[in-house]
């Protein structure tokens, strides 16, 4: 499968190939049979978020190490909770800080985007389930985040869901890869080889619980390093095979309400 990514194109969205360093328009169904269209002549596009996804179901302290960061104990089961889907922002689009935030991390995850309609998926049936891989920056306010104990306002705020900058195929049995860098400097490092609950196993779970969409992402996890960015820093969220997610950190206008 080519990656596949979505840009800005003729002042609309459009699904898009890229092969030897020239765009190609996606012709057909994303989530199903397609082909490379016509060349996308002119300046560089914009690249946008990969998907739309309905929603993100994000797992929390699903690295060992990234729970002992956290000082709590590793979960029975997954820890999961919904990113909205007006939090979702592309490679290249910033973070916005709102005024009066507390601290505020990058999370560097694998995401795993459902390319089908998922509903009680076996474990061992996962893998038809998904279209492919991408990167995901969970960002969180953590002053937030322990003041209400649940994480829906934490990390729900717009901007707070980078994802990108494609869709590439990935083998979700095979370590993957997965790090961040701020300013140039790695902060996280570590592989899906160390996550408690295992990509077919979150996929079980999740859609045990609620209907999965197309283009709906699971970001499954960050590992230790998280820490706090400010306005005038450079994220980067890299996961093997899919590229890098870039995003600049800036200061908003909005007021966390208390």
């Amino acid at each position: 499968m080519d990656p596949i990514y979505r840009i800005e194109h003729d002042g609309r969205p459009q699904h898009a190939l890229r092969r030897d360093g020239a765009w190609y328009l996606l012709e057909g169904d994303p989530f199903g049979q397609h082909t490379r269209g016509a060349r996308v002549h002119g300046p560089e596009p914009r690249v946008l978020a990969p998907v739309g996804p309905s929603k993100i179901v994000a797992v929390g302290l699903n690295y060992r190490d990234h729970a002992a960061e956290m000082n709590k104990a590793l979960p029975d089961e997954p820890l999961i909770f919904l990113k909205p889907s007006t939090a979702v922002i592309g490679t290249g689009a910033s973070i916005v800080i709102p005024r009066d935030a507390g601290r505020v991390d990058y999370e560097a995850e694998v995401g795993v985007v459902i390319g089908r309609t998922a509903r009680h998926v076996p474990a061992a049936r996962a893998h038809e389930y998904v279209l492919g891989l991408t990167c995901v920056n969970d960002v969180s306010d953590r002053d937030l985040q322990r003041r209400d104990v649940q994480y829906t306002r934490a990390k729900g705020f717009d901007t707070f869901a980078p994802v990108g900058p494609c869709i590439a195929a990935g083998d979700i049995d095979q370590p993957i890869a997965v790090e961040s860098r701020v300013n140039g400097e790695r902060r996280q490092h570590s592989s899906t080889r160390e996550l408690i609950f295992p990509i077919r196993r979150l996929i079980e779970f999740v859609t045990a619980v609620m209907t999965l969409l197309p283009g709906d992402i699971i970001s499954t996890g960050t590992p230790p390093g998280v820490g706090p960015i400010v306005p005038g820093d450079q994220v980067v969220v890299a996961v093997e095979g899919v590229g890098e997610l870039v995003n600049d950190v800036v200061a908003g206008g909005s007021q966390v309400p208390h």
